[in-house]
């Protein structure tokens, strides 16, 4: 396992919307699709941005606990030979430390802050 303390998750307006109004996020269809919700470490987070948010939309970015998840995350090979953390099972409100809304620059793309 990577040795991180939380890893992130972004979500759409309306993912973030229905996972405030229930405290159970499931996944998004990608996420079903594949079998495991999809989330990031801090290194991976702006190619991610980068890669699959395009919209030019405001994204939230999640970051989740990891010492909560651990059970059910798993490190596996993905992009570019990294590993990535994916979680098999269902994400509640209390998994969540901090949550931000990223706004696109001029360019439209979303700058991720590591801290």
């Amino acid at each position: 396992m990577a040795k991180t303390d939380s890893v992130f998750k972004i979500f759409t307006p309306s993912e973030w919307a229905a996972f405030s109004a229930s405290s159970v996020f499931k996944g998004s269809p990608l996420d079903i699709a594949d079998g495991y919700i999809h989330l990031s470490a801090a290194p991976e987070m702006q190619g991610t941005l980068n890669k699959w948010y395009t919209s030019g939309d405001d994204v939230i970015v999640a970051e989740i606990d990891m010492a909560r998840i651990k059970d059910s995350v798993k490190w596996e090979v993905s992009r570019g030979g990294a590993k990535f953390p994916h979680q098999y099972g269902a994400l509640t409100m209390d998994d969540i430390l901090s949550q931000n809304v990223l706004t696109p620059n001029a360019e439209g793309r979303y700058e991720f802050d590591t801290k």
